[in-house]
């Protein structure tokens, strides 16, 4: 069974930062691409970032690129997302899912993700 357990929320204010984890089990980490998604209030949810399976390779949606970086730690099993530079519309429930997302195309999240509230 898969288990994507992701951590790291919280309240801060505009300009503030947020690093995010995500703990991955019930399949092999090493072999799939791995997504960031979120879902703001009262909208769908909106791919973020994914990550290559070797990590070499990182996508990011025009709305957080140059401001997150997401990572991945295979021996872990877990995968990361630093947010800096946080903005109000950034508020929203992050989730991590397996597989490769785009603009186009958001992979489902199977936790039950960790809220990020952007506000002064």
């Amino acid at each position: 069974e898969v288990q994507l357990v992701e951590s790291g929320g919280g309240l801060v204010q505009p300009g503030e930062s947020l690093r995010l984890s995500c703990a991955a089990s019930g399949f092999t980490f090493s072999y799939y691409a791995m997504s960031w998604v979120r879902q703001a209030p009262g909208k769908g949810l909106e791919w973020v970032s994914t990550i290559s399976i070797g990590g070499i390779s990182t996508t990011y949606a025009d709305s957080v690129k140059g401001r997150f970086t997401i990572s991945r730690d295979s021996a872990k099993n877990a995968l990361y997302l630093q947010m800096n530079s946080l903005k109000p519309e950034d508020t929203a429930v992050y989730y991590c899912a397996k597989g490769r997302g785009s603009t186009n195309s958001t992979p489902q999240p199977a936790g039950q993700g960790t809220q990020v509230t952007v506000s002064s």
